[in-house]
């Protein structure tokens, strides 16, 4: 079957869905110790959260890349995550979604979260055709999740070396045992009309340059 271009893909309960992001260890082992984001961590800023592993895993380098050391599983409700959805606007401007690019300015403005569309990964952190949901999370959204959403954080770190040790060994099918199943998020087409864009639109550097800390 072919895989649909814009389609969130989740490890997800009946009412929890898992994010990742990844820290330095300073904030992601206490994060994960204590099960809830500390007071050190800001949230008076944007943060971004991704339900692909793989994708974290490119951001992150498999955790090798500075201040990203710390890879965490954050399991939040489905309803937070709604309600960012709900509430979020597309990052980039998009004839056709947005009725002009000074809406679009007002509407990104306002929006308590935003989302952009990336090349989704493989094992080898190549881009593949379709594209994962990043959400990223500001003002209200930022407060909600780590203090109201938020039900528990994993260090997932070692599953990450264990990925990417069988990766870097070429045994590619025990590397795909390992990894989160993930599985389409069940929401309507229309709940998500106003984030799908279009596939033209240039998404992939922009998700780096927004979240230079915050996962």
């Amino acid at each position: 079957m072919e895989q649909p271009q814009r389609e969130i893909r989740a490890v997800h309960t009946d009412t929890t869905v898992t994010v990742y992001q990844a820290y330095s260890p300073e904030l992601g082992l206490p994060a994960a110790r204590e099960g809830r984001f500390p007071t050190a961590w800001k949230r008076d800023r944007m943060t971004w959260i991704k339900p692909s592993f793989l994708w974290m895993m490119y951001r992150c380098g498999w955790g090798a890349k500075a201040g990203q050391e710390t890879v965490l599983a954050v399991e939040i409700t489905r309803d937070g995550f709604e309600w960012a959805l709900r509430n979020a606007c597309l990052s980039s401007y998009v004839r056709g979604v947005h009725p002009d690019r000074a809406t679009w300015q007002r509407q990104l403005k306002r929006a308590p979260a935003r989302v952009q569309w990336d090349p989704e990964r493989d094992l080898r952190l190549r881009s593949l055709p379709h594209r994962s949901l990043q959400l990223g999370l500001s003002g209200e959204a930022v407060r909600r999740y780590a203090d109201e959403w938020t039900v528990g954080i994993t260090d997932v770190t070692p599953l990450a070396r264990a990925i990417h040790a069988h990766v870097d060994n070429g045994d590619l099918d025990a590397a795909t045992r390992l990894l989160p199943q993930e599985r389409p998020y069940p929401v309507a087409n229309e709940f998500l009309a106003h984030l799908r864009g279009d596939l033209r639109e240039p998404t992939e550097n922009a998700t780096v340059v927004s979240e230079p800390s915050h996962g």
